[in-house]
């Protein structure tokens, strides 16, 4: 029987994304634990203003990545939607930005434009990209996302996948927007964790929205 076969399920990139899994396995119990440390330390669950610095102190070496089943998700809205243009805001150590970026190869080629907070999580990201052979897809823009993608975002950007910090998910779409193509799709994982989003995307005519996983919201840009 023949068996097709794909960037993400081949290597060098499927050898790189099983490693990276592992890592996430592995640190899953540390982040429970740093987190809830944090919420003891202030009596209560962190505010959003502070979400940014347990981001950048407590969990700066941790993976926050997307589950096995939401990158695989990505993976075929990617192929389906035959997207040339990516923006992810949220890069991390980049294993969505690895599943994004296979089904860019696989759509035969493109961009897929990253945002990263932290220095070193955008450095190794690059490194993994660079061993799955997909570094010459991928530009990781560092610093605040609200101004690394106020510039140079090419028009008709097919995908917005939405993974940093939850409370500028809103302000994120609402920046890209004007580069958004007819039939665009917006991806927010934990989308639950983001009422303001969900409110504006499920109530807005301009798009087509819905929960396909618990807490992954996808919205389909109509016009």
């Amino acid at each position: 029987m023949l068996v097709a076969m794909t960037t993400l399920t081949s290597s060098p990139a499927a050898d790189v994304l099983a490693r990276m899994q592992a890592d996430v396995d592995q640190q899953r119990e540390a982040m429970r634990a740093r987190w809830e440390n944090r919420q003891a330390d202030q009596g209560r669950r962190p505010e959003p203003e502070n979400w940014q610095t347990f981001f950048e102190e407590d969990a700066k070496d941790l993976y926050l990545a997307v589950r096995p089943e939401t990158a695989k998700l990505l993976y075929i809205l990617a192929r389906t939607r035959h997207a040339k243009t990516v923006v992810e805001f949220g890069t991390s150590f980049g294993l969505s930005t690895l599943c994004l970026a296979s089904a860019v190869r696989d759509n035969g080629g493109g961009r897929v434009i990253g945002t990263e907070f932290v220095e070193s999580k955008a450095q190794t990201a690059l490194a993994s990209l660079a061993e799955a052979q997909l570094d010459d897809l991928v530009e990781i823009r560092l610093g605040d996302a609200m101004e690394t993608l106020a510039r140079d975002v090419p028009p008709n950007v097919d995908i917005l996948f939405l993974d940093g910090a939850k409370h500028m998910y809103l302000d994120i779409v609402q920046l890209l927007e004007p580069r958004l193509a007819p039939g665009a799709l917006v991806i927010a994982d934990n989308s639950d964790s983001s009422p303001e989003l969900l409110e504006y995307l499920r109530g807005n005519s301009g798009y087509l929205s819905s929960a396909t996983q618990p807490s992954v919201e996808v919205a389909f840009r109509i016009g």
